[in-house]
């Protein structure tokens, strides 16, 4: 499978730094025509019992007011120690989701985590191919040669 021809890449989430209450919302995603989004989400730095957590939410329009947790749609990393969750992920997927617009808020808490960069993967496009966000600068395919 051809990721970047049959599927949406997109950068929904600037970097967030080190803080023990951050409360911040992704970009909204319109799922016109898409099944399922993948929103993948780096902790970069994490103090001792620092929580991280990503928690999907819904709404009919495009507005942050409004918007509803999904039942289930979280997913949350607490720290044992020092960094101890750096260079890892948070991931979500949300597969057909009742409402149009969808995002994730990103929270911390108790003790201080840094979020890198947020991206989603759009899936399911009932249209294809897929031309590139706006947020990507460039999108390269590599086919390797056939056997002999």
């Amino acid at each position: 499978m051809n990721l970047i021809k049959n599927e949406e890449i997109r950068q929904v989430l600037d970097p967030i730094s080190n803080a023990s209450s951050t409360d911040t919302n992704s970009d909204r995603i319109d799922m016109q025509n898409y099944e399922s989004v993948t929103f993948i989400v780096p902790i970069e730095d994490c103090a001792d019992t620092g929580v991280a957590t990503i928690t999907g939410q819904q709404n009919t329009i495009d507005s942050d007011s409004g918007m509803a947790a999904l039942s289930g749609a979280t997913a949350t990393a607490t720290s044992g120690a020092n960094d101890d969750l750096n260079n890892t992920l948070l991931v979500l997927e949300i597969d057909k989701p009742e409402e149009r617009y969808i995002q994730i808020a990103v929270t911390s808490a108790t003790a201080n985590i840094a979020f890198g960069t947020g991206s989603v993967i759009l899936t399911h496009k009932r249209k294809t191919p897929v031309s590139d966000h706006s947020s990507i600068s460039q999108a390269t395919l590599v086919v390797s040669p056939a056997e002999a």
